[in-house]
């Protein structure tokens, strides 16, 4: 009987903390990384995932290198903090980890500028908690979360630290060893009460492969590099996700004030549910196993996928005291290539991560013509690559600027690209001293093809600093063109291409294909099959017949720039059609004439 009224008024609380997260509405944010060649989903919950249920993550691949390759590199990633509090219980909290919804324990707060913040090199941004901010990589993400939020104790298993955490990801767009790099800092500062025994682990599920492939994580095994303290997932050859270009890798990033004598460091892989993942299911049991037993086991030796919990501590923190370390999040070709950029991290880490930059991307324009393209870039008082300075290179020179590039893929906007152009100023020991331009044309391309291009910007060497000659992203400039007349004034010389259209051609390797996959795909399907309807007028309607008469589609044209649409051989339900002759009419809106004609399909 005595203890009814706190069992009512505990009652109370925890009911009166659902209704409080129920009613919650935290700033989720996501962003992808495209300053570097690592496209990476970035979260301000801590996490490297985006999870569809909590953040509207639309499933894009998670990390993805090289650009436009399809081939990811984890399924899961994030950091655990555990220590002991003053009551001597023993806490972890983790951004991420295999456990039943929710998925992580830390969240932003729910004030709309808790979101995801960009910042550029160079650029001075207010943040609320972090007042004149300056970017310190190409693009910076600033973002911050806790553990002790509503939605982090609507999990009545999560004991929270009660943590803050701010954190910055740098991305680099060159030189090539650092622009397949990420770097993540982390501020954690405890807000109620000090803690012991500081430990923190980085915690990652390797899925390496390309993913359309299949299960990509089935013959992936980890290897730890005791010098560098570099833990790697890497695929093994073979296997039904062929064979990936690149492991990845994590390496901590300690203060320049830590006693690394003092550091007790593990690492510990498995490839089941059990530790290091899910279970074990306490915290105590996560400390104890994962974090603390300063044990390095031996490196995997059969391929059959793992995930791995990297660790280092101990640290001692008061109210108010700030930790702060670095993750290295490391591509490559090979694990060679991986261990080499992991050696230019340390070189970044010397720099305070402020190397020289890139002059900015010019900015670019594009005239399409009969078989066709003038691509014109023209320094703005916005943008203006011939005049940036850049205060981190050591021979302070005036003009870091010295020419432009131009460039040409018939793929896609990730390349392979081709350099058709460079352009430099003259008089002076660098480039070829041809002189700069602002515009390259490039005549007898295909019509109604698709193109790339691109125009980037390159420095001058630093020669006191030994650094190469810096050149901007050519994805970040990249465009999309295609050649072809200006519509006619009416109907009259419609034509359908090709014509016939056969089944025994695979349009997709044509250069340029004919046929490509849609959106992110990168394999051809049924719905990728194309015929175009050229020389139409501005605005017409054109429909598609069997010889009997029935309708198949209607295909609205409304563009005063573009004189054809395409037709991917299905009906207006959606159902392939097959082999036959088939009729069209084109209807001029303008002028109400209409040109009918037929063409051939043969499956």
């Amino acid at each position: 009987m005595k203890n009814r009224p706190v069992k009512s008024i505990l009652m109370i609380l925890i009911s009166l903390q659902f209704i409080l997260a129920q009613g919650f509405q935290a700033s989720l944010d996501w962003k992808i990384t495209k300053k570097s060649r690592v496209r990476q989903v970035i979260t301000n919950v801590g996490t490297l995932l985006g999870h569809p249920l909590e953040l509207n993550y639309p499933g894009l691949i998670r990390c993805e290198f090289p650009p436009g390759s399809g081939e990811e590199h984890h399924g899961e990633g994030g950091i655990w903090i555990g220590a002991i509090t003053p009551d001597n219980d023993t806490l972890v909290t983790t951004t991420v980890s295999w456990s039943t919804p929710p998925y992580w324990e830390t969240y932003p707060s729910d004030a709309d500028w808790d979101t995801i913040w960009v910042v550029n090199k160079g650029e001075v941004v207010d943040i609320p908690y972090w007042p004149n901010y300056k970017g310190v990589s190409d693009q910076d993400f600033v973002m911050r979360y806790n553990d002790y939020g509503p939605l982090s104790l609507k999990d009545e298993r999560h004991k929270p630290l009660y943590l803050e955490f701010i954190q910055t990801t740098y991305s680099y767009s060159s030189p090539k060893s650092l622009s397949e790099i990420l770097i993540h800092q982390y501020y954690v500062t405890p807000v109620k009460f000090d803690l012991k025994k500081v430990f923190v682990g980085i915690w990652l599920d390797p899925n390496v492969g390309v993913i359309e492939n299949g299960a990509n994580w089935f013959d992936d095994y980890s290897w730890f590099e005791p010098n560098l303290k570099l833990a790697v997932g890497a695929d093994n050859p073979g296997g039904t996700d062929g064979d990936a270009i690149s492991p990845i890798g994590v390496m901590p990033i300690l203060p320049k004030t830590v006693d690394l004598r003092r550091i007790v460091w593990s690492w510990t892989w498995g490839n089941t549910a059990l530790a290091p993942g899910m279970v074990p299911p306490t915290d105590l049991e996560k400390y104890r196993q994962l974090l603390t037993p300063g044990v390095i086991m031996q490196n995997q030796l059969t391929p059959s996928g793992s995930h791995f919990v990297l660790s280092f501590g101990p640290f001692d923190l008061t109210v108010g005291d700030t930790l702060k370390f670095g993750v290295a999040e490391i591509l490559g070709e090979g694990l060679e290539g991986v261990v080499s950029n992991a050696r230019a991290v340390k070189l970044l880490i010397e720099k305070d991560f402020a190397v020289p930059s890139p002059p900015p991307a010019p900015p670019l324009r594009v005239e399409t013509d009969n078989h066709k393209v003038r691509l014109i870039w023209e320094p703005t008082d916005e943008v203006n690559p011939e005049t940036y300075k850049d205060s981190a290179r050591g021979d302070g020179a005036e003009q870091p600027f010295e020419g432009y590039r131009v460039y040409k893929s018939t793929v896609s906007l990730q390349g392979p690209w081709t350099l058709i152009a460079e352009y430099d100023i003259e008089g002076n020991e660098f480039g070829n001293n041809l002189g700069l331009k602002h515009e390259y044309t490039e005549e007898l391309l295909l019509n109604n093809f698709e193109y790339y291009y691109s125009v980037t910007a390159f420095s001058k060497p630093d020669l006191m600093l030994n650094w190469p000659s810096l050149e901007s992203s050519i994805e970040a400039n990249a465009v999309t063109v295609t050649p072809g007349p200006a519509p006619p004034e009416t109907v009259g010389e419609v034509a359908v291409v090709p014509n016939p259209y056969r089944g025994d051609i695979d349009y997709n390797k044509f250069n340029p294909p004919w046929e490509r996959p849609g959106g992110s795909r990168t394999r051809w399907m049924e719905q990728d099959r194309r015929i175009q309807f050229i020389n139409l007028p501005k605005k017409c309607e054109i429909k598609i017949y069997t010889l009997s008469g029935e309708l198949i589609t209607t295909i609205q044209h409304d563009d005063p720039f573009k004189g054809y649409e395409d037709w991917n051989l299905t009906s207006s339900v959606g159902q392939a059609v097959a082999s036959d002759i088939y009729l069209f009419s084109v209807r001029d809106l303008i002028t109400g004439k209409t040109q009918v004609g037929k063409f051939v399909i043969i499956k």
